[in-house]
């Protein structure tokens, strides 16, 4: 998992200041700088938000309606270190999230009244359920949420990785997928693999990837390689079917998420009972 920036996002997070944290210019693009030919069909901040240890976005899936309540999609391990085998569903939460526009500013601070879903197992995900709707956010904020898609992408599919707490758009490829991707204790199912253009840092975990070309998040960000370790925390290895491992160093990972819009029912609700969740259960 990417170590998050405690101190500099809390200030973004909480605070609301504009600035980015120490050093975010060293890596991705401002929102501000790209070119007009990028922004025509490129990607914004908006809707993304600032956790006091991570990133995240507000979504929506395919069959949501804006009466729903509204949802917020970051990494399960920006909740807790879950093991192995935890799941969490449903748990009262009452955590702050920063809303950011497109160009990063915080416009309100939403808090979740639960944490509707959160593992760490074959995949790192939490969803939290806000005590708001999505046509109160955009009444009151004009901000919409971005749809979590529910296929999955493909080998090739230019993607944004978009960290509102940083400020940053990282452009890059999907290189390919883990078939199994390893760090310390945890064990993560197909696992989306960036080419080398998206070199994420602390705090941009929980971060949605998104499909350029629709605007939709097919990955939630959550890991890198960092100094060519293998299969320790903060350096993960890929395991193909055959047991062979792989190690990439400076390579960066994110979780799928094509799985989630089917365990998600009438009013947002969680089911993962539901025909077609193949989500880990408790």
């Amino acid at each position: 998992m990417r170590r998050p920036l405690v101190a500099a996002l809390f200030v973004l997070a909480v605070a609301g200041t504009g600035a980015a944290p120490a050093g975010a210019a060293s890596f991705g693009v401002t929102p501000a700088a790209r070119t007009t030919a990028q922004t025509a069909n490129a990607v914004s901040l908006a809707g993304t938000v600032a956790l006091s240890n991570c990133s995240g976005s507000l979504v929506r899936f395919p069959q949501s309606v804006d009466t729903d309540p509204a949802l917020v999609l970051s990494n399960g391990h920006c909740s807790s270190l879950m093991d192995p085998g935890v799941v969490i569903t449903n748990r009262a939460a009452n955590r702050p999230f920063g809303l950011l526009d497109s160009s990063g500013a915080r416009v309100a601070t939403l808090n979740a009244e639960k944490l509707a879903y959160g593992t760490m197992t074959d995949t790192d995900v939490a969803v939290y359920q806000l005590p708001t709707t999505y046509a109160a956010i955009k009444n009151s904020y004009g901000l919409s949420a971005l749809t979590v898609r529910d296929t999955p992408p493909t080998v090739g599919t230019a993607v944004t990785v978009a960290s509102g707490p940083w400020k940053k758009l990282l452009d890059c490829d999907i290189d390919g997928f883990a078939y199994r991707l390893k760090e310390g204790k945890w064990t993560w199912k197909e696992s989306v693999r960036y080419t080398p253009a998206c070199q994420t840092i602390g705090g941009t975990s929980g971060s949605p990837v998104i499909d350029r070309s629709t605007g939709e998040i097919v990955a939630v960000h959550n890991t890198g390689n960092e100094n060519g370790a293998s299969c320790t925390l903060d350096n993960p290895c890929e395991v193909d079917p055959d047991g062979k491992v792989t190690v990439r160093k400076g390579i960066n990972y994110a979780a799928q998420t094509y799985q989630l819009p089917a365990c998600f029912t009438t009013g947002n609700q969680l089911d993962l009972s539901a025909p077609g969740c193949t989500l880990p259960k408790p």
